[in-house]
């Protein structure tokens, strides 16, 4: 009996997996602003933070091979994300965040291939079609953190509108999710070529993805689906 029930809760939180992502994904998204103000916070969105990395691996459903170079591409993006919150131009920061960058293109690929390979769509397969475009919009974070890193100039922080002059990473992730709303970053404007090049694709793919696929999805969603 005890064995039923424990193969029952390891089912349920199989086929949650998306779910949980999503929740951990957003936590992470609001706590940002908390994460240096007080202790609690902290830690509180470090151990988030980690946990989404983590479960991001896991609902990816990888083959072990893949998956052993998944784990090796996670620690320089738990070291990117958590141990390196500003720009800082060297040779190591540079490679964790390419690193990191790669590890969030491998986990999206994955999730892409899990969610819209089923012709049946349920509740999962939309949550996890979520979770990709926050994943897409952490993964842009990345790339803009790399070229201000490589560039310096390559962001111009409006005085008026930010309490200091260099962008740390949460600059980026809002920046990364107002470029791929189309609702625009007030106070953080790209000068270089390089990074309004990345913007626009990111603005692209951004539009693209909720007019396409989400949109697909949500109409093929019937609310009796197996979950």
């Amino acid at each position: 009996m005890r064995y039923i029930t424990e193969s029952l809760s390891a089912s349920a939180l199989t086929g949650r997996r998306f779910f949980l992502l999503f929740l951990l994904l957003l936590t992470t998204l609001i706590l940002y602003p908390y994460a240096e103000a007080t202790v609690f916070g902290y830690y509180a969105f470090r151990v988030i933070g980690s946990s989404a990395i983590l479960i991001s691996v896991y609902a990816a459903n990888l083959r072990r091979s893949l998956l052993i170079f998944v784990l090796v591409l996670a620690v320089p993006a738990l070291i990117q994300r958590f141990l390196l919150p500003r720009a800082h131009v060297s040779s190591f920061s540079i490679a964790n965040m390419a690193l990191s960058f790669i590890f969030d293109v491998v986990v999206v690929a994955m999730i892409f291939r899990h969610v819209f390979a089923p012709e049946q769509v349920n509740s999962e397969t939309i949550f996890g079609s979520l979770c990709i475009y926050l994943l897409v919009g952490f993964s842009f974070a990345s790339v803009y953190h790399m070229v201000s890193a490589i560039q310096p100039s390559a962001f111009y922080l409006d005085p008026h509108a930010n309490f200091h002059t260099v962008p740390d990473r949460f600059d980026f992730i809002y920046y990364s999710f107002g470029t791929m709303t189309s609702l625009g970053a007030a106070g953080i404007v790209p000068v270089s070529a390089h990074a309004r090049a990345i913007s626009v694709v990111e603005a692209i793919l951004g539009v693209l993805y909720l007019a396409v696929l989400v949109a697909r999805l949500m109409g093929a969603y019937r609310p009796g689906s197996k979950l």
